[in-house]
């Protein structure tokens, strides 16, 4: 039986090393920002709610990522 599995990486819309400009919508229990590109969530530190700024993504995980902010 060929059994076909799914690659998790091509449904993150979200790639390494690419610049996205989001809102802050929330912050995680640890402290960082949380902004959601097509539903996915994206960890941004030293943000706050409502901050509107351009991120670059570092590392992409399957059901998230970490960004920081492009100065």
């Amino acid at each position: 039986m060929n059994l076909m599995f799914r690659d998790e990486r091509t449904s993150v819309p979200v790639e390494e090393g690419k610049t996205y400009d989001v809102t802050i919508q929330d912050i995680a229990r640890q402290g960082d920002g949380i902004a959601r590109i097509e539903g996915f969530v994206v960890f941004v530190p030293n943000t706050s709610v409502g901050d509107e700024v351009q991120i670059k993504v570092e590392r992409v995980l399957p059901k998230f990522a970490f960004a920081s902010i492009v100065e």
